[in-house]
């Protein structure tokens, strides 16, 4: 089974290219960077195995995508990035033995994302100890002794965090979460701290349920589809689809961005002869480049002119039947938005009072509107009050809880939203922790516990002496990277579950272990038979994942089985958990589940439904609403534009085309027009005249912050680009060395990557893409 590995050589960005941006998605292109890769990396009959039971019913789920699968699939229901995730993961390449004996960490720690993830799967537990400088291969009893020992040895529970990615399975992240319980810690920080937190928190308030409040068929049936802060292109091409039918439909799309990106303005169906040979489907029919930071400015306006409209008109525009049922608080936003002066919107949002007025009246003549958004609205300063604005101007007409209208936040991660509602939560309610511990006959700690951005604090401040982490690359993904990896060092110990190499494999404190797992892809057989997992995506449907291809390796074990493992060996009979039985069978997990998790009642059965089952959803099925009142609040938030002085740029980050997550699988982002390389930095041309500086020329990117800190970004390549004025962008994960660990959203404590203030200068001397002395992260080489 076993391929030769790919030849990853080091190149240096003076090579990089740049050609001019696309102006539309999919079509042939995306055909041929999915299938070549797969079919280079995994060889003819895995690729075809993979690809064609990824989402299908009776396969597995994609693990970079949390859309909805619509109810008629197509045999071919995945995208380009589905493709290029199934081929990172399903790789038959491993990493061979002799590896760990050739390549110290301090060496690993100088390697680039990309090289440690081509290095193929891990396969054996390894082991680095107290004052080597190697890892060492390890058995499964070995590994699992020496993590329930360090457990079992700290003076308090809460000087350990457990982190959770989203790609771990609904029975491992339910397990996982008892565990870390039994533990005795509520330390339990995730990936949706850093994107979608701010989601959870403003449509909690609002509405009493922080998942989105419309399904897939209400999509393509919408009459108005308004996206704020995100690129369906390269996070969620799969949303493309559904778009289309919308707009064959006869459905309107707006979308507003910083950026205009290719997958809001064309779609080319690859599908479809006319995505082939034609023209392919126009989406936006009105784009909004607006000011980054500068969306709560906007929404605020719209609803100004809804509330204006009504008065000209009395009871011809807002639902005033749906208001006095079901809401409260209007007359305290109508009052507050009085007060909105037109001139401060115009200066925050950087548009034209004819741009908002065409929004407004196309807002005002649609009768079924979704306002979906992304992580270009959860990581603003004022995210959790945007989020606010959004319900808002859903409310004033309606639009929560009929067909074809609703609240839509797009899940990036394949079950971050269901390993939320297995429990992994800092913050998880008294209700959930009385039915756990009734269910276990134990009794839950009650204290909150650490999010990501407390995690990091506390680790470097000594309080947190052990990290534990299913799935992931935490060192990657977090913001602050010199705090963070500071932070990373000084663990005791560091455990990563993972099916692949990452930074977070090299930023390790005293200890460390690497516990590889299977993949999602691939057959999980244990002691009862073949087994499934569940997923729960970005609508609330919940449905089973069947791995299709064997295992790279026979020693590998899967989550339940590695958390079954370590909780068995570590909590001894503090919980009442059959965690031996749970390893052997996942059906007596689930059955778990449904005594504990609202919602998923007679669990095993409903997720043997055809298609899984649909969680309850108050405001979508409903219009009843879980907040204090029982009622859905509008809510007065101060507006709060973002200042940029002269002379600076309002900075954002975000993935390219080819990449996922912190995950990259190549260096071209061919929506962009970049070519060999990523450390860019995009400026809009009349900026870049303005400030003095040429296209192409090699700048170095200062954030600015109150701390004092200078974090800087060395030699990046200057990219004169179509971005709104003022703005510019840098690709994720880099550009987290800009983002202060202590700048975080109001409410949500997300980290603050969608506005942070820098200014750019010459280039210094060094390697392309080197983070300074100022920071702890290392200057790395490129590959291809």
């Amino acid at each position: 089974m076993t391929r030769q590995k790919p030849e990853v050589r080091e190149v240096n960005e003076n090579d990089l290219e740049v050609t001019k941006p696309k102006d539309w998605a999919g079509g042939l292109p995306a055909v041929y960077y999915s299938m070549e890769p797969a079919f280079d990396h995994m060889g003819p009959v895995r690729a075809g195995r993979t690809l064609l039971s990824m989402n299908q019913k009776g396969g597995f789920d994609c693990m970079s995508c949390a859309w909805p699968d619509p109810g008629h699939r197509s045999p071919f229901e995945y995208c380009e990035n589905g493709a290029k995730a199934v081929t990172w993961e399903a790789t038959p390449v491993t990493v061979a033995r002799e590896f760990w004996a050739e390549h110290p960490v301090s060496e690993l720690r100088e390697r680039s994302e990309y090289w440690l993830g081509m290095q193929g799967r891990l396969t054996e537990p390894v082991h680095k100890a107290k004052g080597e400088d190697h890892y060492r291969p390890i058995s499964w009893d070995e590994a699992i002794s020496i993590v329930a020992e360090k457990l079992k040895s700290l003076d308090d529970p809460d000087e350990a965090a457990f982190y959770t990615s989203g790609r771990a399975s609904n029975e491992a992240a339910f397990i996982y979460q008892l565990f870390v319980r039994g533990l005795g810690t509520n330390n339990l920080p995730d990936c949706s701290n850093m994107c979608h937190e701010s989601s959870g928190w403003g449509m909690g308030q609002t509405l009493g349920v922080g998942k989105a409040t419309v399904t897939y068929d209400d999509y393509v049936n919408s009459d108005l589809m308004i996206l704020i802060g995100q690129n369906p292109g390269t996070n969620h091409p799969r949303m493309l689809s559904a778009l289309e039918k919308q707009k064959e439909n006869g459905g309107q799309i707006v979308a507003v961005n910083p950026l205009p990106e290719a997958g809001l303005r064309r779609f080319k169906n690859p599908q479809k002869p006319k995505g082939v040979i034609g023209r392919g489907t126009d989406l936006a029919d009105q784009f909004l480049q607006i000011r980054a930071g500068g969306d709560m400015a906007l929404l605020q306006a719209v609803s100004k002119r809804v509330l204006e409209a009504e008065d000209a008109a009395p009871g011809t525009v807002l639902d005033h039947e749906f208001l006095d049922e079901h809401c409260e608080g209007l007359q305290e936003l109508r009052a507050h938005l009085a007060e909105l002066d037109e001139q401060t919107v115009l200066a925050a949002t950087g548009l034209r009072s004819e741009e908002i007025d065409e929004l407004a009246d196309r807002y005002l003549k649609a009768e079924k509107v979704i306002i979906t958004w992304a992580m270009g609205v959860t990581q603003q300063k004022n995210g959790v009050a945007t989020i606010k604005e959004i319900i808002n101007l859903l409310l004033l007409r309606g639009n929560i809880g009929k067909p074809g209208a609703g609240a839509s936040p797009i899940r990036g991660h394949s079950n971050v939203q269901g390993d939320r509602t297995m429990g992994i939560w800092e913050q998880m309610p008294p209700a959930f922790l009385d039915a756990l511990g009734k269910e276990f006959s134990f009794d839950p700690p009650r204290d909150h516990g650490v999010d990501a951005v407390d995690a990091v604090r506390r680790m470097r401040d000594g309080e947190i002496k052990f990290f534990l982490a299913l799935g992931g690359n935490f060192v990657a993904a977090m913001s602050d990277t010199a705090a963070t990896e500071a932070a990373m060092d000084r663990l005791e110990m560091n455990v990563q579950i993972s099916t692949k190499l990452n930074r977070s494999h090299t930023v390790v404190g005293e200890e460390a272990l690497i516990l590889p797992t299977l993949g999602r892809t691939e057959i999980d057989r244990q002691a009862a038979g073949v087994q499934f997992i569940s997923v729960e995506d970005t609508m609330s449907a919940v449905h089973p994942s069947w791995g299709k291809v064997a295992p790279v390796g026979e020693n590998l074990l899967s989550e339940v089985a590695i958390v079954a493992r370590l909780a068995r060996a570590t909590l001894g009979n503090v919980v009442d958990a059959d965690w031996e039985g749970f390893e052997a069978d996942y059906d007596r997990i689930r059955e778990h589940i449904g005594h504990v998790v609202v919602g998923c009642e007679d669990y095993n059965q409903r997720i043997r439904q055809e298609g899984g089952f649909v969680m309850a959803n108050g405001p979508r099925d409903s219009r009843t609403f879980n907040t204090p009142t029982g009622r859905a609040q509008l809510t007065v938030n101060a507006l709060d534009p973002l200042e940029c002085p002269a002379g600076r740029l309002i900075l954002q980050t975000m993935r390219s085309h080819d990449q996922f997550n912190t995950t990259i699988y190549g260096y071209n982002d061919r929506y962009r027009g970049i070519k060999k390389g990523r450390h860019v930095v995009f400026v809009n041309p009349e900026d870049i005249v303005e400030l003095g500086l040429e296209d192409g020329q090699l700048v170095d990117v200062h954030g600015e912050y109150v701390d004092g800190k200078e974090r800087v970004l060395r030699r990046f390549r200057l990219v004169s680009y179509p971005t709104a004025r003022g703005c510019a962008a840098v690709y994720y994960p880099e550009g987290n060395v800009l983002v202060p660990l202590d700048d975080t959203v109001k409410g949500s404590n997300t980290p603050v990557s969608k506005g942070v203030i820098v200014r750019l200068g010459p280039a210094s001397e060094g390697l392309a893409g080197g983070s300074g002395e100022e920071n702890a992260a290392a200057d790395m080489p490129t590959t291809v």
